[in-house]
């Protein structure tokens, strides 16, 4: 597993007019299949697991899941086993993303979406845990303390690599934008572009979300802010022109981003410069979280172009 994800220069005509220097954190080239923050939310999760001496990990997510598909290989990887509790029905074992984890040995289960709204529940998970005892319940997305302490060390990798401002990127589950929060200590600007769409009565729902995984001494951090304008129209959503654009960007950069998190983050990046958010001279690091696993699914739905986008790759 690679120790320190490379920063990567992104010379483009618009950031020149700008005058912005513009770098990107490679974190999907941390593994082929675990890459991303799912690997750095996951590393201490493992460690604990297998210390606590438990035969396995359980954990949530949607039939197209990155988490649960980095899961299954980090699990398969480390001698775990890997069961996952999965929202939708069983027509969906056979698509991309869960034939791969059950090739790696997750055992998955069904459930309906009353039930998967649960997952958080403590009397539920007091349910799951005496069913299956021999195995650590990891949250949705892998977003719990232990993932912070694994996310802290993107920042100790940049604060070796470069001088930056501000630090950008998508925002799912929130908690890897709460490990940066904490690990940075008010020393940049930390921007997460929400990937899904909040409710007009709860438009604070991922904010708080973030604020309830920080340390107590994190808490009065006032250098972040979640940026909710730039969804798409909500998780997973896309236009043709949302996909043609980042397809643009991937050609002139030789770069991969995909159209449901680090795609997201990228176009809200063009919008905002377009709108002169950020001032002339700002060193401007973006993210790179991973996922590019969903590139599968979204082929195999029809809702990408076959021939302008690639298959990834399984080992």
């Amino acid at each position: 597993m690679q120790n320190l994800s490379l920063l990567q220069l992104i010379e483009q005509p618009l950031f020149k007019k700008h005058q912005l220097e513009v770098k990107i954190k490679r974190d999907d080239l941390i593994h082929p299949i675990i890459s991303g923050n799912k690997w750095r939310k996951l590393k201490y999760n493992l460690i604990h697991a297998k210390q606590r001496g438990f035969k396995g990990i359980l954990s949530f997510g949607g039939s197209y899941s990155n988490h649960i598909h980095a899961l299954a290989f980090a699990c398969k990887q480390q001698g775990l086993a890997s069961l996952g509790i999965i929202r939708g029905e069983p027509q969906y074992s056979s698509n991309f993303t869960l034939t791969c984890v059950q090739q790696w040995g997750m055992k998955i289960h069904f459930v309906d979406r009353k039930t998967y709204r649960l997952r958080n529940n403590q009397d539920y998970l007091a349910e799951l845990q005496q069913q299956y005892p021999d195995y650590f319940i990891v949250p949705e997305g892998g977003s719990n303390a232990l993932a912070l302490n694994g996310v802290a060390e993107v920042i100790d990798e940049l604060n070796q690599q470069a001088d930056f401002d501000t630090l950008m990127l998508p925002v799912g589950s929130g908690g890897t934008f709460a490990g940066l929060i904490n690990a940075d200590k008010c020393n940049h600007k930390l921007l997460g572009i929400a990937v899904l769409k909040q409710s007009q009565t709860n438009r604070n729902y991922l904010t708080n979300e973030i604020k309830s995984l920080l340390p107590q001494a994190a808490t009065h951090f006032r250098n972040w802010q979640v940026i909710n304008d730039f969804h798409r129209g909500g998780y997973a959503k896309f236009s043709t022109d949302d996909c043609q654009r980042i397809q643009d960007f991937n050609a002139a950069t030789s770069l991969t981003f995909e159209p449901v998190y680090s795609g997201k983050m990228l176009l809200a990046f063009l919008d905002l410069i377009e709108q002169g958010y950020f001032a002339a001279k700002q060193k401007i690091v973006l993210l790179h979280t991973g996922g590019l696993q969903g590139i599968g699914g979204l082929l195999e739905q029809n809702r990408l172009n076959k021939e302008d986008w690639k298959m990834p790759k399984i080992e």
